[in-house]
């Protein structure tokens, strides 16, 4: 993709080839597949991975049926454009509000997530249909390394240049104070740019509250010692796919990049541990939304330079850092880490509103997206009352 070596913000379009899309469906239709998992049918069927049959009937889907030229009608709709930051070309979804009182908000992803995260919520954050929720100028950009920004060249491009390079876009789009949302890496860089640049974040909202470390069990009630639990358990037990991407990137990078397949697997894996499912991902996320995530990954050949900000980043967060803007905070209770508030507020100086609700995973805003768009509105209301804003 080519860049803009200026300050220059310019719209951009994506239409995939029809060889790139060709391809895709020659290599989905010769895929080799190993043998079934040895797991019984049941509720564990999914312990050594995603079992041979869900993968082959959506391979069989991706390939005779999805269609990738609706998702990119989706993107157009909302507005796309593009602009250099440090040499590295950022895209990003902008969508304005026509409410006079509405608050610039940029939302940032996480993996093996995308801007498809959000593509599909933006017009109601913009324009609610509820005229006493708060109206929003949204932005949603692509981290470096992600789907249509530019592949870094070079280390450094970790959470931290990342929110100093979000400021730097929201100064490019004439927002110098905003509010800032995000879960999974888009929850680290959200509470960086709460702590390092409080001058230009009116307050944040974040699906992920990381306490400062070394913090203690012993005020934390019953049920905030089993989030403890359940989260030191996803650490120890099912973290091999961040240890590998935080050590050997480029490793499965070639995989990912070579094999839609590979890549398929290598992602629905964790669309379905971390959703709050029974048994699949199809049952909260459809098939084509996750397909929309999986063929951006593939079509712009990213599987390998996405994996790096887990090499850039991985437990990087400043323990002394202090978030002393107003937050609200939402866990959902089948996130992949949930700390408790009495361990959150060490951080996070001033919460305004503390929210556990009694569903959802580590993808709200495509599992639930009505539920999540309200928390998010009833999040900054309680976030942009504390500035003194409404």
């Amino acid at each position: 993709m080519t860049t803009l070596n200026s300050t220059q913000v310019h719209a951009f379009e994506f239409r995939a080839s029809d060889a790139d899309l060709d391809d895709l469906r020659a290599r989905l239709k010769a895929a080799r597949l190993p043998e079934a998992e040895t797991v019984s049918f049941g509720t564990g069927r999914w312990e050594q991975g995603v079992p041979l049959a869900d993968l082959v009937e959506t391979v069989d889907y991706w390939h005779t049926e999805y269609d990738w030229r609706s998702f990119e009608e989706r993107l157009g709709r909302v507005g796309q454009w593009r602009t250099t930051i440090d040499g590295v070309g950022i895209h990003f979804l902008h969508r304005r509000s026509a409410r006079a009182d509405a608050t610039p908000l940029i939302m940032t992803h996480g993996w093996p997530g995308s801007c498809v995260e959000f593509v599909d919520i933006v017009d109601e954050l913009a324009d609610p249909r509820d005229a006493e929720a708060p109206a929003f100028h949204v932005v949603v950009p692509s981290l470096p390394g992600f789907g249509f920004s530019d592949k870094p060249s070079a280390t450094g491009w970790g959470t931290e240049k990342i929110a100093a390079a979000w400021v730097e876009l929201m100064h490019r789009l004439g927002y110098d104070r905003f509010l800032a949302h995000g879960g999974d890496w888009g929850g680290v860089i959200t509470t960086i740019l709460g702590g390092r640049f409080p001058a230009h974040v009116i307050g944040t909202h974040t699906t992920l509250a990381q306490p400062p470390p070394g913090m203690t069990t012993e005020p934390l009630t019953p049920n905030e010692r089993r989030w403890t639990e359940d989260s030191e358990n996803f650490r120890r037990h099912h973290c091999a796919y961040a240890k590998q991407q935080a050590t050997r990137p480029q490793t499965i990078g070639y995989s990912l990049v070579d094999s839609p397949v590979g890549l398929l697997a290598w992602i629905l894996d964790k669309f379905a541990e971390w959703t709050d499912t029974e048994d699949s991902p199809f049952e909260t996320i459809s098939r084509d939304t996750i397909l929309d995530n999986v063929t951006l990954y593939w079509l712009t050949r990213t599987g390998a330079s996405s994996a790096r900000i887990y090499y850039e980043s991985h437990n990087s967060l400043d323990p002394d850092l202090r978030v002393d803007v107003p937050a609200a905070i939402t866990t959902y209770p089948h996130d992949i880490e949930k700390n408790p508030r009495p361990w959150a507020q060490h951080r996070f100086r001033q919460i305004v509103r503390w929210k556990a609700p009694e569903s959802g995973g580590h993808f709200p805003s495509l599992e639930d997206p009505t539920y999540f768009v309200r928390d998010l509105q009833e999040g900054f209301a309680a976030v942009l009352s504390a500035a003194g804003i409404r």
